[in-house]
């Protein structure tokens, strides 16, 4: 049978299903390089408070406490937050985000002056699919989500290193499994069209 491929067919699945097999090890890669600044953001937890960067893209100030003084907030908005409901987020002057609180009703609306705000380093929500986020590795947007809700919402919920997912061994699998279906898809087709071919033959 392998003598009676067809060439060119054959190498372009071979070289698609190759390089799914390299996307599955560069997850692997990936899990491994994630582990490690998952283990460097746990000691962030307890690390000393700091003025919010002026960097709002350096991931390495992720879950460290700190402070920020939320001047002329506004645009106001609206983000789903799982279980607790939707969080509540004003942007300061200077873009900065800050996540007031939470709340069961969308429809909620914030009356909130602004003021030093102290809290936690978040990551701003990321509404896109998985399949964007899974191939964009730039850095998301921090903001700092406050220790004491404002009037009228509920506290944050805790913070947690799950809010970092590591996800690569899944994306990882999926590869491989890609790689493996689509080689079985292909021999099943090919030892069909021979058998026609035989049939007619």
């Amino acid at each position: 049978m392998i003598r009676r491929l067809p060439v060119i067919p054959t190498l372009i699945v071979l070289i698609a299903v190759a390089i799914m097999i390299r996307l599955g090890f560069w997850q692997l890669d990936r899990r491994h390089e994630k582990e490690g600044g998952l283990a460097r953001l746990a000691q962030n937890v307890s690390a000393a408070a700091i003025d919010f960067p002026a960097d709002r893209f350096d991931q390495s100030n992720l879950f460290r406490p700190a402070r920020l003084d939320c001047r002329n907030p506004g645009k106001f908005s609206v983000e789903g937050a799982g279980k607790a409901g939707y969080r509540i987020l004003a942007t300061c002057e200077g873009d900065t985000r800050v996540q007031l609180g939470t709340t069961r009703n969308p429809s909620t609306k914030v009356e909130w002056g602004g003021g030093l705000v102290t809290g936690s380093i978040g990551q701003v929500p990321d509404s896109r699919p998985m399949i964007v986020t899974a191939f964009d590795h730039s850095p998301r947007e921090l903001m700092l989500v406050s220790d004491t809700p404002v009037a009228g919402l509920t506290a944050n919920p805790p913070r947690s290193l799950a809010e970092v997912p590591n996800n690569h061994l899944s994306y990882a699998v999926q590869w491989f499994l890609f790689a493996g279906i689509a080689l079985v898809i292909y021999l099943l087709a090919v030892r069909k069209r021979l058998a026609a071919r035989d049939e007619r033959g």
